[in-house]
């Protein structure tokens, strides 16, 4: 998983409230066995018309946003089915960060394993981010817990093991290897009759 520290990007709106995870990613598209090619179908349903044309009136299909890589939307982001998936997509798409009025448990904890940063903000500082120029960029400091837009400044929570992991780049894969040497070692151990 690649770090998260302190991460400079541009933003897309997308401030609707409740989407839950088959609206981020239709079950029809879950039938892929590996975590990555499911970008192309983020908001499937909302991103094509018929023929899978996009659908010019979908922001992320507007040309000034092509380069956004910091998603903020409304409250109950990714509620609905605990499909991890759906974190793949907007990850795949090239998302690094959803900022949000708040988050559909499972799908928080599913970003937080994949590495994507999930921000939970009040909704008059959303209402300013969404506001933003496509141009303009914003920073989110990961260490000091700020999302910095020009002269504003927004702290958000995190809980402290999960910002530790997120700043070293540690999934679960990563803090097993963390530990590589002793399980070496404890394999030696094991007589050759219960190999």
């Amino acid at each position: 998983m690649e770090p998260f520290t302190v991460y400079e990007g541009k933003t897309v709106p997308f401030m609707n409230d409740n989407l839950d995870t088959d609206q981020i990613l239709p079950k029809t598209y879950l039938k892929l066995i590996e975590k990555t090619g499911f970008g192309e179908f983020l908001f499937d349903d909302w991103r094509y018309i018929k023929g899978r044309k996009p659908n010019p009136d979908f922001v992320l299909n507007f040309p000034e946003y092509s380069e956004a890589s910091i998603l903020i939307s409304g409250d109950n982001f990714g509620g609905g089915s605990s499909r991890e998936h759906a974190v793949w997509a907007i990850s795949n798409y090239g998302f690094r960060a959803v900022i949000a009025g708040s988050f559909g448990d499972i799908f928080y904890m599913n970003s937080l394993k994949n590495g994507l940063l999930p921000i939970s903000l009040p909704r008059p500082a959303l209402e300013q981010l969404a506001a933003l120029e496509s141009t303009d960029k914003i920073t989110i400091d990961l260490p000091n817990q700020k999302v910095i837009s020009g002269d504003n400044e927004y702290t958000f929570d995190i809980d402290a093991t999960w910002k530790h992991k997120m700043l070293n780049g540690l999934d679960e894969i990563g803090i097993t290897l963390k530990e590589e040497e002793a399980i070496t070692a404890y394999e030696q151990t094991i007589p050759a009759y219960r190999q």
